[in-house]
């Protein structure tokens, strides 16, 4: 070598075709990346499964605490039923007892007493104006009653205020009358329109004059129309109730 020159050394290397390759560590932490989203989303999935798993269970046992209530409530309502069913029928029982028993009191007040032990159609002390039996209440004017005084006592006697639907009953009525003074029937206005204590409408309209509010139909005997007056006035009155078939 001269003087002067400077020695350079060169490395050789050999070169192969191919992929170049990454450490293993490399590698493999490559692949975690990959999989831990996986993971993530799977985690997820399951955690997702479990909460729905415990809300199922949690929904069971409440719809299984309701069917229970639920039971237990239609065992007390058919506890009730039943022991409504047994309230009726013991009602039913009394009541058809006690209308057996009003019917033999009703047949004896008929009959009873009489000496020819015949049964009479209506009873003492009332008159029959087929088809039904009327009780004239001819009394000092001290004993008068209003409308709705008179239809309490004959309701409390089982029978009303007397009722004429035709000119048969009004003529009937008339005809065993007692006095002058006039009597209540059982006719009075109700929402404009005269009404009959039964329900029913007054037919002829010819009878009385037109209805005014707080008016009341007296009867006066021989007379063919029928007095409109204050229902709170005083009068006799008539009750009347059905005959006995005999």
């Amino acid at each position: 070598m001269a003087e002067g020159e400077e020695e350079v050394n060169y490395a050789s290397g050999v070169f192969k075709a191919g992929n170049n390759h990454p450490p293993a560590d490399s590698a493999g932490h490559l692949r975690f990346q990959h999989l831990a989203p996986c993971l993530g989303i799977l985690c997820v999935i399951l955690l997702g499964g479990l909460i729905g798993v415990r809300v199922y269970q949690s929904n069971v046992k409440d719809l299984s605490a309701e069917v229970q209530e639920l039971k237990t409530r239609i065992l007390e309502l058919e506890t009730q039923k039943n022991n409504l069913t047994q309230q009726i029928q013991n009602l039913t029982t009394n009541w058809n007892d006690l209308n057996v028993s009003r019917a033999q009191w009703s047949i004896d007040s008929y009959c009873l007493g009489n000496i020819d032990k015949k049964c009479e159609a209506c009873q003492k002390g009332w008159k029959l104006t087929a088809p039904s039996c009327c009780q004239y209440n001819y009394l000092p004017s001290l004993r008068w009653k209003t409308w709705e005084e008179a239809q309490k006592d004959c309701s409390g006697n089982n029978s009303y205020l007397a009722v004429a639907h035709d000119s048969e009953e009004k003529e009937a009525i008339n005809v065993k009358s007692i006095g002058y003074n006039g009597y209540w029937i059982g006719l009075r206005v109700v929402n404009k329109k005269w009404e009959w204590v039964d329900g029913s409408n007054l037919t002829d309209s010819s009878w009385i004059d037109p209805p005014a509010d707080g008016h009341c139909a007296v009867f006066k005997k021989d007379k063919d129309t029928w007095s409109s007056v204050s229902c709170n006035l005083k009068r006799q009155w008539i009750c009347q109730k059905k005959a006995l078939s005999v």
